[in-house]
Order: structure tokens, then sequence, then C-alpha cells
């Protein structure tokens, strides 16, 4: 609790996060009308880019932690933009089968154990229309000893059986594993947290 109000700061700073978002947000190549979750929404910067963005787009942020949200609630009424927040897992969270066009994920998975990375990525892939895309920025294998050393501090704070599976290269096997095709790698940054990954999926 008490490092939630230090997080924007923290992202903004050591990852240069608008830069970040806005290359998956690219990326992911958002079409006039597209449904789009942002998965693990945080305190509401990746979708208030994609609603800024794509305004036409109908914009749903899911994520576990109520005090975040209602971090990214102020942020969202600042800016005057209408995003649907949800609170929970996607697994709970009612979203229907074949309802979605993109999930777009930044800096979550590496939380997640494997068997949760996979439930998660089963259920995104289960709302995702036949087509539809997953577009994922997390950390991944360090791409030389200085990203080993700066990942230390993720491996500390999230424990090593959650990170490990994205530091290790395991993700895209999992993201397969969870029903997705034509699992690409779309680029790699350096980080003040180690090397951070672009992957994309199809549905």
């Amino acid at each position: 609790d008490w490092l939630t109000p230090l997080y924007d700061p923290c992202i903004r700073l050591l990852l240069r996060e608008d830069e970040v978002k806005q290359q998956l947000v690219d990326q992911a190549r958002i079409q006039p009308g597209m449904t789009v979750v942002d998965l693990g929404c945080g305190t509401g910067t990746l979708a208030l880019m994609v609603k800024r963005s794509h305004p036409t787009a109908r914009v749903i942020g899911i994520d576990v932690d109520p005090k975040i949200l209602d971090i990214a609630r102020g942020k969202l009424a600042d800016a005057e933009v209408e995003v649907e927040l949800r609170q929970g897992r996607i697994e709970e969270v009612g979203l229907q089968p074949g309802s979605l066009d993109r999930v777009l994920s930044t800096l979550v998975l590496h939380h997640l154990t494997a068997d949760e990375k996979l439930g998660a990525l089963r259920a995104a892939r289960a709302a995702l229309r036949p087509g539809g895309e997953l577009h994922v920025a997390d950390f991944g294998p360090p791409s030389n000893a200085l990203m080993w050393l700066l990942s230390l501090p993720i491996r500390l704070f999230d424990g090593e059986d959650r990170v490990l599976p994205n530091l290790t290269g395991r993700l895209p096997e999992i993201i397969r594993a969870a029903g997705f095709s034509d699992v690409r790698e779309r680029g790699s940054r350096m980080t003040g947290f180690g090397t951070l990954v672009y992957w994309s999926a199809v549905a």
C-alpha cells in the first residue's frame, strides 16, 4: 500500500513509461470501434493513451487492486475520457467470449507465477474474437550482464518463481500454451529494471 503512490513517478523515471506504452499502442494497430482491454491497468496510463489515440474505441481497464483503480479513476476523470474499469482478475470480471479485439498488457505478467500467467492468458484468449490480438510489453531475458544486474530488484520484490519465466525466455511458450498462435517478439529496449521485450500473438 505504501508503495502505491510512488508507482507513477518511479515507472515514469526508470522505464520512460510514455515511450514504452506508446510503442505498444502503436504496435497494436487499434482500429475505430474496437474493444480493447488493458490487462493489469494499474493507474490507467495505458488505458488513457489508448482512448486518447483512438477516441471511438471501447476501452476496459482491469486490475486486482482497488486502491490503484481509485488512482486510475481520478486520472481518467481529470483527463475527461471514458474508460470502463473493472476490479478483479481477468477470469472474474465478466468478459464475454469473443467480445474483444485487442488485449494489451504492460509490466503485469512478471508479477504472476507461471500457472497464474497461463490462467490469465487463457482467459484473455477466450475473450478475444478469432483473429483478435494480444500485445505485451514486459521483462524478458536480459540482453547483457548489466540488464541482469538491474533486474535484481524485480527478482527480489516479486520473487524469482514469478519473474524467472520471463527472464529465462519462457513467456512465449506460456502464451502458446494458452492457445495463441503466431507468437512473435516485436522488439526490446534496455531500462532501469532490465530488458523490456515486446510480443504479439493472435487468438
